[in-house]
């Protein structure tokens, strides 16, 4: 019983982590790339080397979430549904994240 409870603690940390980060994104991408600042210079390609390892993490840990919730034996006192669907936002956000930032 403790372990299920320390795995639920785990598990419930990583949706909490990865929807603050979502929210960190959704707030702080738009108005990075809004200003220009990260515009390259005329003639100039702009090189995608940057390969955002935490979004990638993120979708990683959200969709390892998610599997453990489909997994479960119960519903997380009735907020399975919910986290279920916490997820699968988040997880679209990541990756319209990373689309945006190949336009």
């Amino acid at each position: 019983m403790v372990r299920v409870i320390v795995r639920m603690k785990k598990n419930l940390s990583i949706i909490v982590a990865s929807i603050v980060l979502t929210g960190t994104l959704s707030l702080t991408l738009p108005s990075a790339f809004a200003d220009g600042t990260n515009a390259p210079a005329a003639g100039e390609k702009h090189h995608h080397n940057e390969r955002h390892p935490a979004i990638h993490a993120a979708i990683r840990n959200l969709e390892e979430a998610k599997h453990d919730l489909e997994r479960a034996d119960h519903d997380f006192g009735g907020h399975r549904k919910a986290a279920l669907e916490a997820c699968d936002n988040a997880i679209a956000q990541l990756r319209e994240a990373l689309n945006y930032d190949k336009k």
